[in-house]
């Protein structure tokens, strides 16, 4: 995958993706490079559109997590807030009589 995320760095920062740039991001990033997935990889990329790639493959529906209902201490402090402030509010509404 660190090969793809490399040709997807070169190609989101405008840069040519060739052999020598993946390897460069490759090494920087401490991996060991192998030559042939390298060249494998610019040659199959060479005839693809990768913004038209991107766009339509599948994405992945991310789920929710469930809603909790607040413990009574989170609705104390909720109404404690709420007091707050609508004191303030009223505090306001004397500066205007």
């Amino acid at each position: 995958m660190e090969y793809i995320y490399a040709a997807l760095l070169l190609h989101a920062t405008g840069k040519k993706i060739d052999e020598k740039s993946i390897s460069g991001i490759l090494q920087a990033a401490g991996v060991k490079v192998d030559v042939a997935r390298v060249k494998a990889l610019v040659a199959s990329l060479s005839e693809v559109n990768i913004d038209e790639a991107i766009k339509l493959a599948p994405t992945l529906a991310v789920a929710q997590a469930p809603e909790t209902s607040p413990t009574p201490k989170e609705k104390k402090e909720e109404k404690k807030e709420e007091k707050k402030e609508e004191e303030a509010i009223q505090g306001l509404g004397a500066l205007f009589k």
